[in-house]
C-alpha cells in the first residue's frame, strides 16, 4: 500500500534526523567526485551538504515522494529526480553514491545492493544508513495497537520498515567486491513536547499505518498509541524525554581497477 510523505512533520526532529547522515557521509573520502547521488534524499536538506561538500561535483537526488521533491525544489545545485529507488538508473557511473534512511522501505533490499555497487565508478564509494530500532517499543507498540480487532482490517496491509544488522550489510558489501566498513550507534535522542516520541514516530515509521486508517477511527488509534508510549517513554520532571534510536551504517569502496 503506498503512503504519502510530510516534509513538514518529517523536519520536526531535523536536526536529529542529520546527525547520522552528517557521520555516514564523514566515512567517505572521496575528493573530487563528479558524480554524487543521495537515493532517497527526501525533502534535501541533507543533499544540500553534499553539494556543499563537493561544489565541483554534479550532485544528484532521486526520491519517489513528490511531495518530498516538491519541498526539495527550493534547494539549489541539486538535481532533483522523482523516481523509485528499485528502478532507477543513473545516467552514468556514480563516484558518491549515498543512501540515509531510505532501504529499510523496500522489502529484501539485500537483492537490490548488486545494482546499485554496479552503479559504482571504478574507485567510486557507497554509502547507506537504515534504522535498527525496529524491536523498541516505539515500533512494537505500534502494530500491537494496529493489530486490535476494530483496527486491523485497515492496518494489515501497511508498510513497515526493516532492515539488518551491521554484519549482515558488511558481508553482503565485501561479497561485492566492496572495501567495506560498518558499525552501529545508538543514539540517545531527548525529546520536549507533549507526546515527543509519538511526534517523531508519526513522521516515519508509523506514517503508512496512520494514513491506512479511516478518518474517524484515526483519533482513536493515535489516542491509544500514545498512551502506550507515554508509558514506555516517560517524561522527567521538566518533560523531557529520551528516545534510544539504534542505526546501522555501511560505506564500500570499489576497486579501482
Amino acid at each position: 500500500m503506498a503512503h504519502r510523505w510530510d516534509p513538514t512533520q518529517y523536519l520536526v526532529y531535523g536536526d536529529e534526523r542529520a546527525r547520522p547522515f552528517v557521520e555516514l557521509v564523514a566515512r567517505v573520502g572521496a575528493e573530487a567526485p563528479e558524480r554524487v547521488v543521495d537515493l532517497g534524499c527526501g525533502p534535501g536538506t541533507l543533499t544540500r551538504l553534499l553539494a556543499e561538500r563537493w561544489p565541483g561535483a554534479h550532485v544528484e537526488g532521486v526520491d519517489s515522494s513528490a511531495e518530498m521533491l516538491e519541498r526539495a525544489a527550493a534547494i539549489g545545485g541539486v538535481r532533483w529526480t522523482l523516481a523509485d529507488a528499485r528502478e532507477w538508473r543513473p545516467e552514468h557511473p556514480v563516484d558518491v553514491l549515498v543512501t540515509n534512511a531510505a532501504l529499510q522501505w523496500i522489502p529484501d533490499h539485500l537483492a537490490l545492493l548488486p545494482r546499485l555497487v554496479e552503479a559504482l565508478a571504478p574507485g567510486g564509494w557507497f554509502a547507506m544508513q537504515v534504522p535498527g530500532n525496529f524491536a523498541e517499543p516505539s515500533h512494537v507498540l505500534r502494530d500491537e495497537v494496529a493489530a486490535e480487532p476494530e483496527f486491523v482490517a485497515h492496518t494489515g496491509r501497511a508498510a513497515r520498515p526493516d532492515a539488518h544488522d551491521a554484519a549482515t550489510y558488511l558481508r553482503a558489501l565485501s561479497d561485492l567486491g566492496l572495501e567495506v566498513d560498518a558499525w552501529e550507534t545508538t543514539y540517545l535522542h531527548v525529546l520536549e513536547g507533549p507526546d515527543a516520541v509519538f511526534e517523531w514516530v508519526r513522521g516515519t515509521g508509523a506514517r503508512p499505518v496512520l494514513e491506512a486508517l479511516p478518518d474517524a477511527l484515526r483519533p482513536v488509534f493515535e489516542e491509544r498509541f500514545k498512551a502506550r508510549l507515554r508509558e514506555a517513554y516517560p517524561a522527567d520532571a521538566e518533560g523531557r524525554v529520551v528516545l534510544p534510536f539504534r542505526r546501522v551504517f555501511a560505506v564500500g569502496r570499489r576497486s579501482s581497477s
